[in-house]
């Protein structure tokens, strides 16, 4: 099996300005790529970048280019990082247009460069999920696999269940 995992942006790829005196984050090279390496994993894997965006920036000419590149990809298991804000208007857009593929979506509450970030959890239940579900749309965060329909999120907490 070889996955695809697709870069959105989101606070999961956020990291610290190359400036001085900046306070406000850029988007690096993707998260998974730091993840991946010190996982060392067992089934092949591509990375690319559909674009590094706050998720609250994300519209539907961007979800229309990630479902294109989900489209024309070879592969089938698919683990896009995200935005937590519009995590599940994402989801929905894909679940409307691709059918036969597994497509896990997570992110994080911290950005991955930070010691006590979520992402590599995040990812790392994606990784499992990506492998054993069938075609379909879901959401990983917090320690839970659901369907992009069953998915909610506590709007107090930011914690989806």
């Amino acid at each position: 099996m070889k996955v695809l995992f697709v870069q959105t942006g989101g606070t999961i790829d956020k990291d610290y300005p190359h400036t001085t005196k900046g306070w406000a984050f850029e988007f690096g090279e993707p998260a998974s790529i730091r993840i991946l390496e010190k996982l060392n994993p067992s089934f092949e894997f591509e990375i690319q970048t559909a674009f590094q965006k706050d998720s609250l920036e994300i519209n539907d000419t961007d979800r229309k280019n990630l479902t294109d590149l989900i489209v024309k990809s070879n592969l089938e298991h698919i683990i896009i990082t995200h935005g937590t804000d519009t995590m599940v208007e994402t989801a929905t857009f894909l679940a409307e247009h691709i059918k036969n593929k597994v497509i896990v979506i997570t992110g994080a509450m911290r950005p991955e460069q930070f010691s006590n970030s979520d992402a590599p959890v995040n990812i790392g239940t994606a990784i499992g999920a990506v492998q054993i579900l069938g075609p379909g749309v879901y959401i990983a965060m917090h320690g839970i696999v659901k369907p992009w329909n069953s998915m909610k999120r506590n709007l107090d907490t930011g914690k989806y269940y």
